[in-house]
């Protein structure tokens, strides 16, 4: 099987989160996909069947199968745009439909991804103990202006934003406990934010429940985040960038915009470069 090793959401032609990508005849048994996700070893591999005007997509991390990825999601758009041109692509997942666009740019493609519907919820306090504890955190080092919430764009993410910059820079965490917690309530990342600005998001995100114990940039909890913050009525912009990888040396950057409306889709784009 050939796979296309893509990174999205680079940050002028460098950093990002390698993604792959496997266009196919017919979807493979999930045993296959797996074992392939393990071999390419990056978060996420998408694979893709064309379904007369729409394309058939499953994400596979090398421990697991997720409903959407978000990072894949802009890896394959600008695959299809290399393939097929710049334009509008439908994608069938799991659980819902969704759009990705393809726009060629100085650098090759830019992508952007119209995200399944978005919604939140509170986060059980003794849970949030347990997760802060793993993560050396207390109470104290959380911003009071954001709740803690599980938050979902196709898939579920915990939101966590901290007061200071320097504590989202030490982060760190026991990778199992970890893992467990977050199998135990469904997550596919836990989102540690720091907010700059009106407009400036710093964020890193823990993905052991998918063998992986950071991603350098997260375009599903990247959607997420916007649902969360138009719920819990922010006073920032609709249209704000994410910047994530800085901590690894893989610098990332997530361009993220959203409507009024509670529980819309919302729209997330990067830029995306060859591995290979």
């Amino acid at each position: 099987m050939n796979v296309l090793k893509l990174a999205a959401f680079s940050n002028n032609g460098k950093g990002g989160n390698p993604a792959g990508v496997a266009f196919c005849d017919e979807m493979p048994g999930d045993e296959e996909m797996l074992k392939v996700a393990k071999q390419v070893g990056f978060s996420e591999t998408a694979f893709l069947v064309q379904q007369e005007d729409s394309w058939r997509v499953r994400y596979f991390a090398p421990e697991m199968e997720v409903p959407f990825c978000g990072h894949a999601t802009i890896a394959l758009g600008a695959a299809l745009g290399e393939r097929f041109g710049e334009g509008e692509y439908k994608l069938v997942l799991n659980d819902s439909r969704i759009r990705v666009r393809a726009d060629r740019s100085e650098t090759g493609f830019i992508a952007t991804l119209q995200s399944p519907e978005t919604h939140s919820d509170d986060a059980p306090w003794e849970y949030v103990d347990r997760i802060l504890e793993a993560f050396n955190l207390t109470m104290n080092d959380l911003d009071t202006r954001y709740p803690v919430r599980f938050a979902s764009a196709g898939a579920k993410h915990l939101i966590l934003v901290l007061k200071e910059r320097k504590t989202l820079a030490e982060m760190k965490y026991l990778f199992d406990e970890v893992k467990a917690l977050m199998n135990e309530q469904g997550l596919i990342t836990i989102s540690l934010l720091w907010n700059e600005s009106d407009e400036v998001f710093h964020s890193r995100n823990a993905f052991a429940s998918g063998g992986v114990y950071e991603d350098p940039a997260t375009g599903a909890a990247a959607a997420a985040l916007a649902g969360y913050l138009r719920e819990i009525g922010w006073q920032g912009k609709n249209s704000f960038t994410i910047l994530q990888g800085e901590d690894m040396g893989m610098p990332s950057r997530l361009m993220v915009r959203f409507s009024p409306k509670v529980g819309e889709s919302v729209a997330v784009s990067g830029e995306t470069r060859h591995l290979e």
